[in-house]
């Protein structure tokens, strides 16, 4: 299949590295240092002890390149509505696009039931703009389920993690969904087709949101979180209040709060993504990740007053740096 990864990072490079040495057509949108390294000297993967490199086309343009089977988004999301209108180069008549992004996708209310039905929510498209230029069929989200960082340019490094689950917008199995976690798991990945995506992308929100900003706040690992008496039970209660919400709304979870925290922490002494980027300098996800819990939880009439009390704390830190 032919495939671009648009924000050939972290988790788009395993993307990008796994299927082009499994034999699929790819190409990648990057940029800076990384676009590079990677056109110089070939994309390098790390994982398990293994270590490999593969040429792929990058590009900072994707006016550069042809229409594709498969537009896998990977980039963050405060990036994505500034070059959503340079995406339609890439897009056929069959293409599909592929969120595998954090937090909640712009699409995400079109196939639901009850408060959320058909809304559009301000804090993941606040103009509109992602909707009017990329929605479309089919139209496919993808949960990552890993963790990996950019060590150097041209080097992704897999730390943990091996899990991408692919279901269909619309709610239902589709061939494309199918095909896509077929290729991940001939790639190396453990790949699923899921029929219920919406539910697997809220549930990893709700780890996302929970462990990610205080990490950022406090500078902790994924388990370091875990095991400080302090702020574990501050993450705690952002999950009960998301998982509230999401019942609320028609996306309940089983899991409890203490074991997401747990199942988190399994990554390790591993900094989340908006910590790492906090580190760095770039634009933090607070929209997409947390101020969504926020809106959606006053759409559904359930207080969340512990997320939003992080919330106010992370986008003051951000700002300070300007990165929000």
């Amino acid at each position: 299949m032919k495939v671009c990864i648009v924000g050939a990072g972290a988790i788009g490079g395993i993307l990008a590295a796994r299927l082009a040495r499994a034999g699929h057509d790819v190409s990648a949108i990057a940029r800076g240092a990384h676009l590079l390294a990677i056109q110089e000297r070939g994309l390098t993967l790390k994982w398990a002890g293994e270590t490999f490199m593969v040429d792929i086309r990058a590009v900072a343009d994707a006016a550069d390149l042809g229409p594709q089977d498969y537009v896998i988004l990977t980039l963050k999301a405060p990036a994505l509505p500034g070059i959503a209108a340079s995406l339609t180069t890439l897009l056929g008549p069959d293409t599909a696009i592929v969120t595998a992004m954090n937090g909640v996708p712009w699409w995400f209310c079109h196939a639901l039931t009850g408060p959320l039905a058909g809304r559009s929510l301000s804090s993941t498209d606040p103009n509109g703009l992602l909707a009017e230029t990329l929605t479309r069929e089919p139209l496919l989200g993808c949960v990552v389920h890993a963790g990996a960082s950019v060590p150097e340019p041209g080097v992704v490094d897999h730390a943990a993690g091996n899990l991408f689950i692919v279901g269909d917008a619309s709610r239902r199995a589709s061939a494309p969904a199918g095909a896509l976690a077929d290729a991940f798991t001939d790639a190396g990945l453990d790949g699923r087709a899921s029929d219920n995506i919406h539910g697997e992308i809220w549930m990893k929100l709700i780890g996302n949101m929970g462990m990610g900003p205080i990490c950022a706040l406090t500078g902790a690992t994924l388990a370091g979180l875990a095991g400080d008496a302090d702020v574990r039970p501050i993450a705690a209660a952002m999950m009960r209040e998301a998982m509230d919400v999401g019942t609320a709304l028609g996306l309940p979870m089983t899991m409890s709060a203490e074991a997401r925290i747990d199942l988190g922490a399994e990554l390790g002494e591993f900094k989340p993504s908006i910590l790492q980027d906090l580190e760095r300098g770039r634009p933090l996800e607070i929209d997409a990740m947390v101020t969504v819990v926020s809106e959606m939880g006053a759409i559904a009439n359930i207080p969340t007053p512990t997320v939003d009390t992080v919330l106010a704390l992370l986008r003051g830190r951000a700002r300070r740096d300007g990165l929000y």
